[in-house]
């Protein structure tokens, strides 16, 4: 099982530097499997510029202190993993999946829900959230309880 640990202030600090450079390099780049060299060995290695893109945004989630999680996208996960994706209880989850407001499918006795409509779905409520604080920040400014 996958542990996610918090982003630690040094690995923050490391991380804004990195992603700064990193992104510089990036654009600079023509080749699309470029050499990147590890200072500490001498060791060359190509990589994929997809994939130094990625590490871009691994760096830039680092340097805001976000946690990070490689999953393959078709991967499906359990109920529990969803509840942390989203933030709360796995009964919470197994409600919504009732509800038929996520997909699943069940392997015996256990539900398995796509890693993709889990992240689709933790969006969508994001944009109603947003949606929600407007409307009520429109509302306050007609009422005259919110000055803008």
């Amino acid at each position: 099982m996958e542990t996610i640990e918090k982003v630690s202030k040094a690995e923050q600090k490391v991380a804004i530097e990195s992603y700064d450079a990193l992104a510089a390099v990036i654009e600079q780049l023509k080749s699309s499997n470029p050499e990147i060299e590890i200072e500490e060995t001498g060791e060359k290695i190509k990589i994929p510029l997809k994939a130094l893109k990625f590490l871009g945004q691994m760096l830039k989630a680092m340097s805001t202190g976000k946690m990070i999680s490689l999953v393959p996208v078709a991967t499906e996960v359990t109920t529990q993993r969803a509840a942390e994706m989203l933030g709360c209880s796995r009964p919470h989850i197994v409600k919504l999946l009732e509800k038929g407001d996520l997909d699943f499918t069940k392997v015996g006795k256990h539900r398995r829900i796509k890693f993709e409509d889990v992240v689709q779905y933790k969006q969508k409520m994001k944009e109603e959230q947003k949606k929600h604080i407007t409307d009520i920040m429109s509302s306050d400014e007609e009422s005259g309880l919110y000055d803008s």
